[in-house]
């Protein structure tokens, strides 16, 4: 009789494990995420950086994330990326399902613009790809060789209003000396550069070093083109022989506004999600990011792509958020001036 009843206790339990385990199993994340399409809403037209690495996080990050939804890249250029910016912040479903691969400037220009009604730290980063160095580059049929020669005649240079292009156009006209003439309108640094090949501009004042390596390779490799100046806190070890940005200025506001412009350079190539997200499906994300850059398919990829990869976590991006947003007036007030060129 006793071993009976054991017999029939030990069903129940086994019966009551069974039933249970599919809830114990049960991922809320997983569950939101299974069959989802997510976007990557990518502020710029194709062919840049920005471009690159939305494309690459499209392409490798929905396998990691749980769930495995379909990411898909979209462009939508404008205003330095403000466009896909505001979109992302005022439109977009804020659940999680899109991605942003926006301008690394945009806490500087939202604290340095009156009329901004964005609260740009609600914005989450995911993570970060590599840290960005711009750099200025000049064509043969220029005539451009280094920036010495910019002081010295005047130089036509593209730009994107409200992009670091005008930024650095205007702080080396301001503070090192430059006689450039910026041409504003256009829709981001591969857009400046057809410019340039047709021979509308002199100057492409903002093309990401990471997308000179991927697409003009030779420029850094065989000199094909004059490399003007670099926005980096030090000199990057592929072109050493280029000056930073803070070597060109002549004065020491100068030299403290260009290292504050060098720090934007940390946000880099980043991937963001919209406010409101909840904290779970964040955590998700940012585990997700950081599968991705140890899976080997990926690392495969950007090695046969020529694709940097410097990374660093989406906490650390938020943290220069932060501390972009809470910069002293003086240099908030210099930065405004060149924003408005």
């Amino acid at each position: 009789m006793r071993f009976a009843n054991r017999m029939i206790w030990s069903a129940l339990a086994l019966a009551a494990m069974l039933a249970t385990a599919p809830a114990l199993r049960a991922d809320p994340v997983a569950d939101f995420y299974h069959g989802k399409t997510m976007k990557v809403i990518i502020g710029y037209a194709p062919g840049g950086g920005y471009d690159i690495y939305g494309r690459l996080a499209a392409e490798f990050l929905g396998r990691h994330i749980p769930g495995n939804p379909l990411v898909v890249p979209e462009n939508m250029p404008g205003g330095g990326s403000l466009k896909a910016t505001q979109y992302l912040y005022q439109v977009a479903p804020q659940d999680g399902t899109y991605l942003g691969s926006v301008s690394q400037e945009i806490a500087a220009i939202a604290v340095t613009d009156e009329k901004n009604k964005m609260d740009v730290t609600r914005f989450r980063y995911i993570g970060r790809f590599t840290s960005n160095i711009d750099v200025g580059v000049a064509l043969p049929k220029s005539g451009i060789k280094t920036f010495e020669d910019v002081r010295k005649r005047q130089a036509v240079v593209g730009a994107e209003q409200g992009s670091m292009s005008l930024i650095y156009a205007q702080a080396l006209n301001d503070y090192g000396g430059g006689k450039l003439k910026i041409v504003k309108g256009y829709t981001g640094s591969a857009d400046i550069q057809l410019a340039a090949e047709r021979g509308e501009v002199d100057i492409n004042g903002s093309f990401s070093l990471p997308a000179v390596l991927v697409s003009h390779p030779d420029w850094v490799r065989d000199g094909t083109a004059a490399i003007l100046y670099q926005n980096a806190l030090k000199r990057a070890p592929q072109i050493p022989q280029v000056p930073t940005l803070t070597e060109l200025m002549l004065t020491d506001q100068g030299r403290t506004i260009a290292r504050v412009i060098a720090g934007m350079a940390e946000i880099g190539r980043s991937i963001l999600t919209t406010p409101g997200v909840p904290p779970e499906r964040v955590a998700a994300l940012r585990a997700a990011f950081q599968d991705m850059l140890k899976d080997p398919d990926f690392i495969a990829a950007c090695k046969q792509r020529n694709v940097l990869l410097d990374p660093a976590t989406g906490q650390d991006m938020d943290a220069i958020t932060q501390e972009t947003m809470s910069l002293p007036k003086p240099t908030v007030d210099a930065l405004r001036a060149l924003l408005k060129g």
